[in-house]
């Protein structure tokens, strides 16, 4: 698709969201930060995801009909601020929103997780910029990287000048704009990570993304050139994370919330969404597949079968556990104007490194008491296991750092410097 055609759907599809706020005019201002009523729009919308699901996987991007989708149900403006049309959303919203959008498709919930967490990063920059980003569309989505950079930056009157790559950049291909770090400030003196916003009009998206799973995120990879940011489109990274933003002062508490925590949470949601969809498709046809080479009538009257459901479904079971504690831990501290103190923001790393591979552990447990033919291209269980298995190695989970930044914090030593991601 050119430039031409994606600036014209990206109007219809803003049209269309236009004409389905209009028809839903009665509801007041509290309904749409109603967490029920959020939750419903994700619901209505699971089905057409799950019938886009393969495609999008096979194309390495998702559908227009399951952006259309998203985007009509309000998904992109979870964490927009109301005064743009947005639902500035609780942390339990997103994460609720984004378990019920992966039970229909994992990747598309990957990319509204996502794009919302760029909304939120846009909510620490001035309102003159968020005007410039949300003004004209409230639905726009904002992809965020925040992954190291070795980007050259050039300080220059009234702004910088970036060159650079960043790979891995989620929802790119359904973005307006792009949030990335560069390893520097506007001020001389900065030389600490920062944010810059660029449109994505503005910049390569280089296809890259080549992978196993999660193939429908569209994950490419962004490239800038000579491209001028200007001082109003940078803002130091820390202050986000520690929750000391200054352009967040009176504004609501959403934007002083654990970063690290709700980045857990709403990448724990597609996973969790996708696994309980696995273990429910196997139960329902479990009364109907025989187990080869055995006397059982079905798998259902299997010990074994019944055996492996129950692990999987406890290990389901202990990773919502894990990741509502998170839930409640950062609404509760976001709601009551408290950053949470360096201990607990470490325990969230963790605790979503445990949530994750309980459901990695899961779904392997499903696909052995299924069978062989969960492997089957046709079959929507072996996309769901690929999903799985790429998702929960995204690098906030991996390589051992989780675990070390809360066994730094419980001994009393600064996690961040082990990671910048507390």
């Amino acid at each position: 698709m050119n430039t031409t055609e994606t600036t014209r759907h990206t109007a219809e599809r803003h049209a269309s969201s236009l004409e389905k706020q209009a028809a839903h005019e009665d509801h007041s201002a509290a309904d749409a930060d109603n967490h029920s009523y959020a939750i419903a729009q994700a619901a209505a919308i699971r089905s057409t995801l799950s019938e886009e699901a393969q495609t999008s996987d096979q194309q390495r991007r998702l559908t227009e009909r399951s952006v259309d989708a998203v985007v009509g149900a309000g998904m992109f403006r979870l964490f927009t601020p109301k005064r743009y049309g947005g639902f500035e959303a609780k942390p339990s919203v997103l994460f609720d929103a984004c378990v019920e959008l992966g039970r229909g498709c994992c990747s598309a919930s990957w990319v509204v997780s996502v794009l919302n967490m760029g909304n939120y990063m846009v909510g620490h920059y001035p309102v003159a910029t968020q005007d410039e980003v949300w003004g004209e569309d409230p639905d726009i989505g904002i992809a965020l990287i925040i992954s190291p950079s070795r980007a050259s930056v050039e300080r220059v009157e009234g702004g910088v000048i970036v060159s650079g790559e960043w790979g891995y950049a989620s929802g790119c291909l359904h973005a307006g704009w792009i949030a990335a770090l560069i390893p520097k400030g506007i001020a001389p003196d900065d030389e600490t990570p920062n944010l810059i916003l660029m449109r994505a009009e503005d910049v390569e998206i280089r296809d890259t993304w080549h992978i196993t799973g999660m193939r429908g995120t569209g994950s490419n990879t962004v490239v800038a050139k000579e491209l001028f940011i200007p001082n109003h489109r940078i803002t130091p990274y820390a202050p986000i994370v520690t929750g000391k933003n200054p352009h967040i002062a009176a504004r609501h508490p959403l934007y002083s919330v654990s970063f690290s925590g709700l980045l857990s949470l709403g990448l724990l949601g597609p996973q969790l969404g996708a696994v309980e969809t696995a273990l429910n498709m196997v139960r329902e046809q479990s009364h109907d597949r025989r187990v080869t080479s055995s006397t059982f009538r079905s798998q259902a009257q299997s010990p074994a079968f019944q055996t492996d459901m129950a692990e999987a479904a406890m290990m389901i079971q202990g990773a919502r556990l894990h990741a509502r504690q998170i839930v409640d831990t950062v609404e509760h501290h976001a709601l009551s104007g408290a950053l949470p103190d360096e201990l607990t923001r470490s325990s969230f790393r963790m605790e979503s490194t445990r949530a994750t591979k309980l459901c990695r552990d899961a779904i392997e447990r499903i696909l052995t008491a299924y069978g062989s033919a969960a492997f089957m291209e046709s079959n929507p269980l072996q996309r769901i296991w690929r999903d799985i298995h790429v998702g929960s190695r995204h690098a906030g989970f991996g390589m051992g750092i989780p675990q070390l930044v809360y066994g730094r914090s419980l001994v009393g030593l600064d996690p961040r410097e082990i990671s910048y991601l507390v």
